[in-house]
């Protein structure tokens, strides 16, 4: 099958489209024939060296597909060959064939295209888990999440907004702004001319945050921890500012506030299998009854993946950047 590799690690021309072995599905598993794959921030990371991928996992950049049930595994149940689907992967999304354990497969949503549904997995597992299963967002508290046009903020904004929490979003332009509100952001923080603290406290009226979803770490951990309302939670997913900072740990006993720092890669296949049951337990009927749905920004044929790892980098999408086969 036709695969993207990365024989050494570097910029995005370090990602080479070549022919490699097939997978061979083994028990507990499912083969899927790759429609679409969905790009993320650690893809740029392992293409970098900064980010390998789990012992056992494929070598292969990409955490998210969709596509078509190629093959079953021994003793999978409930799947058929040819079932339409969506996946969340340890690796190897960016290729025509994958191998999925099959506690981390997804039906494709009803209204939802099987290209587009692509773009789900890694996006509604890392907000569905981090915000409402660690985070315990609930109705009428306050919520900011930074990146908000980013693939995972598009979605933690509609997810925030369909428990009925009050939304805030931070974003590099007017345009990203403008999306966030769309999708029901009502506080809008532009943070290349704006203090997020300062709109924040000022919107909730001098609340701050019940739950914060940062992308960001060292750079933007003190004010953050600055924001957080009493008993607030601040959960850190990624590290673009950097991953040492110094914490007032007075400031945080002061609110009795917590700080979380997660992943989900590198989660036992047990963990991400009951992650991906609660997505579609909460998450798809948002799904099929449209009040939640994918933002995407792009699509590139698989030989165009260094193309779209620069767009990424370039932060210039809205949304999620697809791969197609």
């Amino acid at each position: 099958m036709r695969a993207i590799t990365i024989p050494e690690a570097g910029e995005a021309d370090a990602l080479v489209l070549a022919d490699v072995p097939a997978p061979t599905v083994g028990p507990g598993q499912v083969l899927v024939d790759v429609v679409a794959a969905g790009l993320n921030r650690a893809d740029i990371m392992q293409r970098q060296g900064l980010y390998p991928p789990p012992p056992g996992a494929s070598e292969l950049p990409g955490l998210e597909v969709s596509g078509r049930i190629a093959a079953l595994g021994e003793g999978v149940d409930g799947w058929h060959v040819g079932d339409e689907v969506c996946a969340l992967l340890d690796g190897g999304g960016y290729a025509e064939q994958v191998v999925v354990p099959a506690g981390q497969l997804l039906p494709v949503p009803a209204g939802v295209s099987l290209e587009d549904a692509a773009a789900l997995p890694e996006v509604t597992c890392t907000v569905w888990s981090n915000v409402f299963l660690t985070a315990n967002l609930q109705p009428g508290q306050h919520f900011l999440v930074h990146g908000g046009g980013s693939g995972i903020g598009t979605i933690a904004i509609q997810l925030a907004k369909a428990v009925g929490a009050h939304v805030a979003v931070t974003a590099g332009s007017p345009e990203k702004l403008e999306v966030c509100r769309e999708l029901g952001a009502e506080t809008l923080v532009n943070y290349r001319d704006e203090d997020f603290v300062d709109v924040v406290r000022s919107a909730s009226k001098g609340h701050g945050a019940d739950v914060i979803l940062d992308n960001m770490g060292a750079k933007y951990l003190a004010r953050n921890v600055d924001l957080l309302a009493v008993s607030g939670r601040l959960v850190v997913i990624g590290l673009m500012g950097g991953r040492r900072a110094e914490l007032d740990l007075g400031v945080l006993l002061a609110k009795r506030a917590a700080v979380i720092a997660t992943s989900l890669r590198a989660r036992p296949a047990a963990e991400k299998a009951t992650i991906v049951a609660a997505v579609r337990e909460h998450v798809w009927p948002l799904l099929e009854s449209g009040d939640v749905r994918p933002v995407v920004s792009s699509r590139y044929p698989l030989a165009d993946a260094a193309q779209a790892h620069r767009q990424m980098e370039a932060s210039t999408h809205i949304g999620k950047i697809l791969l197609t086969t």
